[in-house]
């Protein structure tokens, strides 16, 4: 079993997510009392998000990478960066080590393909909706992404940080999203992405009348197949 090096803590809400989703396919997959070799370096969200805000891409690559080469002497044998639009650096991140990185946007893209969907919204951050740095990794793999006007992107941003990443589940910002993803789908939508790793503490299956890629679930059990082979 390889050790997986979790970069996690933006925000800490979903890499909680990814510890327990990661365990239990462990133990599901091995039996008994097996659980994941794995390691955590939990970033100060705060810190990050100020990055972002700012647009400074670059500390905020220097911090990750830190973070990635803290995991690699702590003998993680690869990385799983919990989080879809820091992502943005994940280049940046990968040349700073010498171990591999399992990348979101690929994993996803191939739960995407297995469908047979070619066409799917994209919910995000605004950083993540709006920049190129995603969408152009699920098109270079033959998916196009449709991302919500712009009004719909500000109310899924809002949500993020003002309410999930706080660990706040709102009713009525559920019925947001819903209305959202409906007319994604009235617009061409065959699946909808949940490209952001605290949408999935939100919304689920049931919520949506497409399919539903939820990018924490399928990252964290990459994580596991890749730990496994």
């Amino acid at each position: 079993m390889k050790t997986i090096g979790l970069i996690g803590g933006m925000s800490w809400e979903s890499t909680v997510e990814y510890y327990r989703i990661i365990n239990k396919e462990v133990k599901a997959r091995l039996g008994g009392l097996h659980s994941a070799k794995c390691v955590i370096y939990s970033l100060d969200f705060d810190e990050i998000e100020c990055y972002q805000k700012t647009n400074d891409w670059e500390k905020a690559a220097e911090k990750l990478t830190d973070a990635a080469a803290s995991l690699e002497r702590a003998g993680a044998d690869f990385l799983v960066l919990c989080t879809n639009t820091m992502h943005k650096v994940a280049e940046k991140v990968l040349a700073g080590v010498g171990i591999p990185l399992l990348h979101i946007a690929d994993a996803t893209a191939e739960e995407i393909l297995a469908k047979k969907l070619r066409t799917v919204g994209l919910l995000g951050t605004k950083y993540t909706m709006e920049q190129e740095f995603y969408k152009s990794r699920l098109e270079d793999k033959g998916i196009q992404p449709i991302v919500p006007g712009a009004s719909a992107r500000t109310i899924i941003h809002q949500v993020i940080y003002k309410e999930l990443c706080l660990g706040r589940i709102v009713e009525e910002s559920r019925d947001q999203f819903k209305r959202i993803m409906d007319d994604l789908v009235k617009r061409g939508a065959e699946g909808i992405i949940l490209g952001c790793t605290e949408i999935g503490l939100l919304i689920k299956q049931e919520d949506s009348r497409v399919p539903v890629f939820d990018t924490t679930s399928i990252h964290a059990i990459k994580a596991v197949e890749y730990s496994l082979k």
